[in-house]
């Protein structure tokens, strides 16, 4: 049996410019960059055009969305599932597009989850084999600049994109009834997308709403640092970037009682992490009020951190070979 070796470069696939996938290739790259290895982003459309590297067994592949289709001709491959096929928002070709992709992934390489919400869908409803499960890396500038204390957060904010699955015809009824009842308090929506004309229908004629559109993660990170209360209405998030970094700078995150972002910090839903369920905007409302009653507590998110996560990548890359595995550990 040829021993694999520790790879000498990797490419990552990217995705949506203002996305999560976009946000976890980069970080993953700057995890593989503390580890000393070389990492580059590729875009999905562009992986075929890096043929030679596909077919080198030094380079480690980690495929992300359309470019899981190149498996079947590369070497030396991890897939990575960042959620499941969603017919409501995808329509149902691409959905079969999508799994489809994943099941190409299990016949020639392994194919990893980002969650164990996600893995526990792929694998019971879509009947496909998820070989691992590695949380999505939190980038290291949020690890580094925690917000300061409660006394100057004036915001209820929601940062991501303006997408219908992101469920803000939900939510922002919620944030403006809750706005209502705190004169102190502001919304701040953070992000762009299709959705937008919703929001700024919303916002008309309200200065307390801020519709911030999409910036760079440095601003980010202030919009956070002001926020009480970060309110997401993603009912399958798969686990959510923007939870950790809201979680990061001290915020108090309110979400629905499933998806993948309930397996982030699970000891300290109640406290800093408040759920709802149910249908309307009055759950949310609900717990909107709980968590802004409620004092955040500091939550650990070192094992989020790019240099963790990269590591794991190693570790399903090498896990067949024990002396490349021992290499990984040795960078550590």
């Amino acid at each position: 049996m040829i021993k694999r070796e520790y790879p000498s470069r990797i490419l990552i696939t990217g995705g949506h410019e203002v996305g999560g996938v976009s946000s976890f290739a980069e970080t993953l790259r700057e995890g593989f960059a503390s580890l000393g290895i070389s990492a580059e982003i590729v875009s999905p459309s562009r992986i075929f055009a890096r043929w030679r590297d596909l077919r080198d067994p030094r380079v480690l592949k980690i495929l992300s969305t359309t470019a899981v289709f190149a498996a079947p001709f590369a070497r030396r491959t991890i897939c990575v599932a960042h959620g499941f096929p969603r017919p409501d928002v995808q329509g149902w070709t691409k959905a079969f597009g999508v799994t489809a992709s994943f099941k190409i992934a299990g016949w020639f390489t392994q194919l990893v989850a980002v969650s164990y919400y996600s893995a526990i869908h792929l694998r019971t409803i879509f009947n496909l084999r998820v070989d691992s499960v590695i949380h999505n890396p939190l980038n290291d500038a949020f690890l580094a600049e925690r917000g300061s204390g409660r006394q100057e957060r004036d915001c209820i904010t929601f940062a991501g994109r303006l997408h219908p699955a992101k469920g803000l015809e939900r939510i922002l009824p919620a944030m403006l009834a809750v706005l209502e009842e705190h004169p102190e308090l502001r919304v701040a929506i953070v992000g762009d997308g299709m959705v937008r004309p919703l929001v700024e229908a919303a916002a008309r004629g309200n200065s307390r709403i801020e519709l911030v559109g999409q910036v760079s993660p440095s601003e980010v990170r202030t919009w956070l640092r002001r926020t009480r209360v970060f309110v997401s209405g993603c009912e399958t998030e798969a686990l959510g970037i923007t939870y950790l970094e809201a979680l990061s700078q001290g915020c108090n995150v309110v979400m629905p009682a499933c998806g993948g972002g309930v397996e982030i910090a699970p000891e300290s839903i109640g406290s800093t992490i408040h759920l709802y369920s149910g249908e309307g905007s009055e759950p949310v409302a609900r717990a909107l009020r709980r968590a802004l009653a409620a004092a955040p507590a500091e939550i650990s998110l070192a094992a989020y951190s790019s240099r963790s996560i990269a590591h794991a990548y190693l570790e399903v890359d090498c896990c067949s070979n024990a002396p490349a595995v021992e290499l990984a550990e040795a960078i550590l």
